[in-house]
């Protein structure tokens, strides 16, 4: 591909779409909220580093001191809480987001890229079969990929067949009166 830029010819040497991957196929789906979950996660990461290294300091040169142990523990479990509870509680809550989906038609795997605990994308390759959807709907979970919870909005996706195959949608619906006499005649 050959484009001019100021009347000086350009090469581009990418062969495929950018919404193609070598490794993992085609691009099905696009997190909308991938920079604000990893500025978040990197604020309070940051604020608690922050903390750990600044509390000794302070507490060293301000001489805050309390008579009553019970006022200290208090005082250095609030700030604890603060400094590790809510980083971890962050990513509880954020670690199946999907910022990125891929999909390859000739195997009919996945790859779900999230972000892990040290905020370095973590890809996840799963097959159709292994998506299982709950029974009752969970708040940051849409599909389980394995035992894996993940969070995709369905709106996003490129293609609504992409999101209709992915849970399942597409395949033909197979109910056994056989299964369900044996059930009834059990009771």
């Amino acid at each position: 591909q050959v484009t001019s830029f100021q009347g000086v010819a350009v090469r581009s040497l990418c062969t495929s779409s950018p919404y193609e991957h070598p490794e993992h196929g085609r691009l099905v789906y696009k997190g909308n909220l991938a920079k604000a979950v990893l500025g978040v996660r990197f604020f309070s990461y940051s604020t608690s580093i922050f903390n750990l290294f600044m509390m000794p300091y302070i507490i060293l040169k301000t001489g805050i001191g309390f008579e009553s142990l019970f006022i200290q523990a208090a005082f250095y479990g609030l700030i604890g809480f603060f400094t590790f509870v809510t980083p971890v509680t962050l990513h509880v809550l954020t670690k199946g987001y999907v910022i990125r989906l891929y999909y390859k038609d000739e195997m009919d795997t996945y790859t779900a890229i999230t972000y892990n605990a040290i905020l370095a994308e973590k890809a996840t390759v799963f097959h159709q079969k292994d998506v299982k959807i709950p029974d009752i709907t969970k708040m940051f979970t849409t599909f389980y990929a394995k035992t894996k919870s993940m969070l995709v909005n369905p709106t996003l996706f490129q293609n609504p067949q992409d999101y209709h195959h992915l849970m399942g949608y597409d395949k033909s619906f197979y109910f056994d009166f056989e299964d369900e006499k044996e059930t009834d005649e059990r009771k």
